[in-house]
């Protein structure tokens, strides 16, 4: 169902805080012609944060307008109020959306029943797929591994796959031990999507993905038809990269390593977030002369 390389999809936005619509159709085309296997709206890297309701769902409408049917598009739709979580799913099925992208209430900080009761009522509420999103260093919240296989047990056909950012990789064996075979897991790291892989992992939710769509697929089909050698040389050009993304608050080091890529995306930011500093532009360039050397 979901598997290879993914992006967390920016969103191009002008300098006066706009979308850019054409940009983002633009981008997703690029996307897909270089290999990658779904994409992800909405999600941090493309600042859900910062959108209004409406606006966000309808930027999810265009993602899957112009993917027509190539790729599965997966939409942001978290909440920690469960009320909106159930208005998100609704809005991400009417979208068009192949499945949504939920983490686990975030702030409040429930409990683990109460995360399970979260996540009971958004699935009966909705029968679009959802894949879990655990990420406990933005949401502060952990799912933990047996409240994720009482969810896919109670909910086999909702639960489906996970985006797991614990950087825990001794989870992707307990998750597998846990939920089944069939159950999917991403990694929502770049930097172990190697080793995610090696135990039991199938793709990566990526960020580097948006500036090296290609690098990053083949990096996943590597890794898909076993060929650690390969794949690990990809790695290790795409390295330090991964680490780049992440030298000042995301998604400023991308949407700067875009500017050089794609030198006509809009770039602008919405505050909370700016523009990354010296240092961390430095490190992107540094990164980009390593990962798209003797690219075409």
């Amino acid at each position: 169902m979901f598997s290879g390389s993914i992006p967390a999809l920016v969103t191009p936005f002008d300098a006066d805080g706009r979308f850019v619509e054409a940009a983002y159709r633009d981008l997703i085309e690029w996307q897909i012609a270089e290999g990658s296997s779904a994409l992800v709206p909405c999600g941090t890297t493309g600042e859900a944060a910062t959108l209004a309701a409406d606006e966000h769902f309808a930027i999810v409408r265009v993602c899957v307008e112009q993917a027509a049917g190539r790729v599965p598009v997966i939409a942001g739709a978290g909440s920690n109020d469960t009320r909106v979580a159930i208005t998100n799913i609704q809005a991400a099925k009417a979208a068009g959306a192949d499945a949504a992208l939920m983490v686990p209430p975030y702030y409040n900080r429930p409990s683990q029943e109460g995360i399970f009761q979260h996540f009971r009522a958004v699935a009966e509420s909705c029968d679009l797929p959802v894949m879990l999103y655990n990420v406990p260093g933005r949401t502060v919240t952990d799912i933990a591994v047996e409240t994720m296989a009482r969810l896919v047990a109670a909910y086999p056909q909702s639960f489906v796959a996970l985006k797991d950012a614990t950087g825990a990789l001794q989870r992707v064996t307990q998750q597998r031990l846990a939920c089944g075979a069939g159950f999917i897991q991403l990694s929502g790291n770049d930097e172990t999507a190697l080793a995610f892989n090696a135990t039991g992992g199938v793709g990566c939710i990526s960020v580097s993905a948006n500036v090296a769509p290609r690098l990053c697929a083949d990096f996943q089909a590597a890794c898909a038809a076993g060929d650690y050698v390969g794949a690990r040389a990809l790695h290790d050009r795409l390295f330090p990269l991964h680490l780049a993304m992440f030298t000042d608050a995301s998604p400023g080091p991308v949407k700067y390593a875009l500017s050089k890529v794609r030198p006509d995306f809009p770039t602008g930011l919405r505050l909370p977030m700016t523009w990354p500093g010296a240092a961390s532009q430095a490190a992107v360039d540094a990164a980009l002369a390593v990962a798209l050397a003797g690219a075409g």
